[in-house]
């Protein structure tokens, strides 16, 4: 499957997969949703590392457990935001990650004064971030800010996140592996949850929904790390928004979810804030390539 249709698939699982969350959300806290979703995607990494003669064995564990530890504390608070949010709110807030990543590009340059700040760059985190204004304003009305406050967060760990996924990548790491680390430490953290609340008891539908998460996440998840490790990354980016559309058609005919214009117009803000983000990061990487392959004359 070419990295586009990966990015599709992956985009309409995980929008599946929080209509799962939101519906297990009812009887369950985040954190056991998590644990339930990590055990499933550990087991499911274990039996593709088995069939493709690999081994979920590393030299880099401490890369792994950052990553990890990023990784799924953005998924314990989007899990949180999913459940007390509407569907494509919550996605929305999670996938500021791009807008978030253009503000540590900034923040990164003025503290070592080793470039200049694009305006350009700034003006796309300032459109992000009144993007994020008008979809929270409804959620202000209904007392839920803090859920949204824990939505957004989610997504500024995510950019972190996604940065140390790129440098697993970059040493070698296979994609099953990343997604193997990943799904323990989600086992584990949720885990440690479940000691602390207690273990509720799973009947048919509850058990139906965690593995559906489990599966759909995971799924989801190798598809993403695949097509951004064959892909062109703002061809990717761009189609991962498609994310909020297919949350947005779900939360509208399964939950009758309120459809807002202040809302609509801060997602499409989002969007393309988030896209822009990826453009400008992309031609800055290039430019720096660019510049080391062939350094100015200063003679």
């Amino acid at each position: 499957m070419s990295p586009p249709w990966l990015i599709v698939c992956a985009t309409f699982l995980f929008a599946t997969m929080g209509v799962c969350v939101k519906l297990a959300s009812v009887d369950y806290p985040a954190g056991e949703i998590v644990f339930y979703r990590g055990i499933t995607g550990a087991l499911m990494m274990l039996g593709v590392a088995r069939w493709s003669g690999g081994t979920v064995r590393t030299r880099v564990a401490s890369m792994h457990f950052w990553r990890s530890l990023s990784g799924v504390t953005a998924l314990v608070l989007w899990f949180y935001a999913i459940g007390n949010l509407p569907l494509a709110t919550a996605m929305t807030l999670n996938y500021m990650s791009s807008v978030w990543m253009a503000l540590f590009l900034i923040g990164g340059a003025v503290a070592l004064g080793t470039s200049r700040v694009d305006g350009r760059l700034i003006a796309t985190v300032l459109v992000g971030f009144a993007g994020v204004g008008l979809i929270l304003r409804p959620t202000i009305a209904e007392q839920q800010l803090w859920h949204g406050l824990m939505g957004l967060l989610s997504g500024v760990i995510a950019a972190t996140s996604y940065l140390q996924v790129t440098a697993l990548g970059r040493v070698g790491e296979p994609e099953y592996r990343i997604v193997f680390y990943f799904s323990l430490g989600s086992a584990i953290v949720g885990a440690a949850t479940v000691l602390w609340s207690g273990l509720h008891p799973l009947n048919l539908r509850g058990a139906a929904l965690m593995l559906a998460v489990g599966v759909l996440a995971t799924l989801a998840q190798l598809m993403i790390t695949r097509a951004y490790g064959r892909g062109k990354p703002l061809v990717n980016a761009s189609l991962q928004y498609l994310g909020i559309a297919w949350a947005f058609g779900y939360g509208v005919t399964l939950f009758g979810e309120r459809v807002t214009p202040l809302a609509v117009s801060g997602m499409l803000l989002v969007v393309g804030a988030g896209v822009s983000a990826t453009l400008l990061r992309s031609r800055s990487s290039r430019a720096e390539i660019a510049n080391l392959a062939d350094p100015p004359n200063t003679a």
